[in-house]
């Protein structure tokens, strides 16, 4: 029987934060919108705090729930994923929202299948490889089913159509096997063919190449494909070193789209000023060497992946939309993990987290 020994608290302190600053911020950023859609300022407040404390429940039962046993349900995670994906698209179960069939929805239940498709690539990988060691370093057998797989997935929720959760998932997929011990060369090899696929994306998704457009030069057209962009740059430029103060962002007043999802950042960087983005993203950065660390003293192949395949999903998604809100990439809809508004994201997130503090039970960390 494995040693058991306390969660690392870093990791449980870090994200209960970030959860608490992202309810406040939800708030902060939505009360005016969702006063003028739905006359209840709390609208979007009183949501997301039940996504919470569901997610909460989720991270306190995965934290507690024996992360190996993962291994038995890898296979049917995978085709249940996969059939969600599937679903999604099929006219009368899938929900169309902002142009995009993302949601399945009962009644007023909605959720969103690609979020399970990242945990259940993730699971799957760790077990692929932890059963199978050697396979990482053969392309036949290591690089070509994560190609493949990945592929699929991607595909899928291309035709959702969702860019950025299938390059996410891609991208994830790819570390999962670099850790794992594929060769350098393997590596180029993915980095070539991502390179491939982008350029067959670009070439044939219209929306995408508006965004790469939109993205080298937002002021062209402030109006309509900059608008999006260049309110977030307002945004945080008003902000200043230290903002203009919790609740008194202008952005907000129906300026910039979707405040309390995929730009929330940029209503953090305008109420909390340059001291509050970076004190976040410092609070991220330690959640991810954290989680790193757990990958590295996990007791098994089986816990090394998959703690870090979560904190990769973390990192990049991250990564990607606070790039989205400085307009340092092509704008595309990613939320900001544990702050942006969001159901579907938010549960499984901090299920995840739960899953991570688990493996940190079993990994032989210094706790003094």
């Amino acid at each position: 029987m494995k040693k058991k020994y306390p969660v690392d608290y870093g990791i449980l302190l870090t994200v209960l934060i970030l959860v608490s600053i992202g309810v406040i911020m939800v708030f902060s950023a939505s009360s005016a919108s969702a006063e003028y859609m739905y006359n209840d300022p709390y609208y979007f407040l009183k949501r997301q705090l039940l996504w919470v404390i569901l997610g909460f429940f989720a991270m306190v039962f995965m934290m507690n729930f024996d992360y190996t046993i993962l291994k038995k349900l890898a296979g049917p995670l995978l085709i249940i994923s996969i059939g969600l994906l599937i679903a999604v698209l099929i006219p009368g179960i899938g929900v169309e929202r902002y142009n995009a069939t993302r949601w399945i929805g009962v009644g007023s239940f909605t959720i969103q299948p690609s979020e399970v498709a990242k945990y259940a690539l993730i699971i799957y990988l760790a077990k692929y490889f932890d059963k199978h060691p050697d396979y990482a370093k053969s392309f036949k057998k290591g690089v070509m089913p994560v190609l493949g797989l990945a592929g699929l997935f991607f595909g899928l929720i291309m035709l959702q159509p969702n860019f950025s959760t299938a390059g996410i998932i891609f991208i994830v997929a790819v570390i999962i096997l670099f850790v794992a011990g594929a060769k350098l060369s393997f590596m180029g090899a993915l980095f070539g063919a991502g390179i491939g696929a982008a350029v067959v994306v670009f070439s044939s998704f219209e929306y995408i190449r508006e965004r790469v457009f939109t993205f080298l030069n937002p002021w062209q057209d402030i109006q309509k494909s900059g608008y999006q962009i260049v309110q977030s740059l307002y945004a945080l430029g008003s902000g200043g070193l230290f903002g203009v103060g919790l609740g008194g962002s202008r952005q907000k007043l129906m300026y910039l789209p979707m405040p309390h999802n995929d730009f929330i950042f940029s209503i953090i960087g305008e109420e909390l000023g340059l001291v509050g983005t970076v004190t976040i993203l410092l609070m991220f950065l330690y959640l991810i060497l954290r989680g790193l660390r757990v990958a590295a003293k996990a007791p098994d192949m089986f816990g090394c992946l998959l703690a870090t395949g979560i904190t990769s999903l973390i990192g990049v998604q991250t990564l990607i939309n606070v790039a989205v809100a400085t307009s340092s990439m092509p704008p595309t809809g990613v939320s900001l993990p544990f702050i942006s508004y969001g159901g579907t994201s938010t549960v499984i997130m901090m299920a995840g987290v739960g899953i991570l503090l688990n493996i940190s039970r079993y990994a032989n960390l210094d706790r003094s």
